[in-house]
């Protein structure tokens, strides 16, 4: 099994194989949240343009996301774990836009298969590839607004490697490391309202969740695949 770790946009539109886009802070973390929460179907969308126009046709639609960090105005919710955590989304369908992941979603053109990632369902999404067994996985780090590398992305991509090869992961020090690095913005004041520092600790609750989310290659929508049903 060839194990590829690529960056941002480039690398989602390079991704082949078996693809994991990775976007732990915070778009897949909230994705989990959201089936977990019951809805039925989450839509990833790239621009607020076509998350409208399809509440539009669908009012009944739920859209959540955000721009900068902070949630688009007009939208039900941000793209933040801890503001989504108690909501009931039980049958609905969610339209997701946020600056990282979904936009690695719609960029893999040429993945054969692909898988969000984060922290909260990793040891699902090694399960799951182990499973497949397929000849190359492209693990894609989508960073801060596709704009440059984070920790948070690169440490996903390399506890999933890691375990896929059989090699341990200190994922306390990779915490540790992240409150002091891309994870400092949490416990900023002065965006408390939007990044709050719960969705720090949600986002770094490794394995929380059993199942992985896979993308359906032929509408670009993503669905829950339980791996325990």
């Amino acid at each position: 099994m060839k194990i590829n770790i690529l960056h941002l946009l480039d690398g989602a539109r390079e991704a082949k194989g078996l693809s994991v886009i990775i976007d732990v802070f915070r778009a897949f973390t909230v994705v989990p949240y959201v089936f977990n929460n019951g809805a039925s179907l989450v839509i990833p969308v790239g621009d607020e343009e076509e998350a409208w126009a399809l509440k539009k046709k669908n009012p009944d639609f739920i859209l959540i996301g955000e721009r900068d960090e902070k949630p688009i105005p007009g939208f039900d919710f941000g793209n933040s774990p801890s503001k989504i955590f108690n909501s009931d989304f039980n049958g609905k369908t969610i339209v997701h836009r946020t600056s990282s992941g979904t936009q690695g979603i719609v960029n893999a053109f040429h993945a054969k298969e692909i898988l969000t990632g984060s922290f909260v369902n990793a040891n699902a999404i090694v399960n799951y590839i182990k499973k497949q067994n397929p000849s190359e996985v492209s693990l894609v780090c989508m960073g801060y607004a596709c704009e440059y590398p984070t920790e948070e992305d690169t440490f996903c991509a390399e506890y999933i490697k890691n375990s896929l090869e059989g090699k341990s992961t200190d994922f306390v020090q990779q915490v540790d490391v992240l409150k002091r690095t891309s994870g400092q913005r949490f416990f900023d004041p002065s965006k408390a309202n939007f990044s709050p520092p719960e969705d720090f600790y949600l986002c770094t609750q490794l394995n929380k969740f059993d199942f992985v989310v896979k993308a359906d290659m032929s509408s670009v929508q993503i669905k829950l695949f339980s791996l325990y049903p």
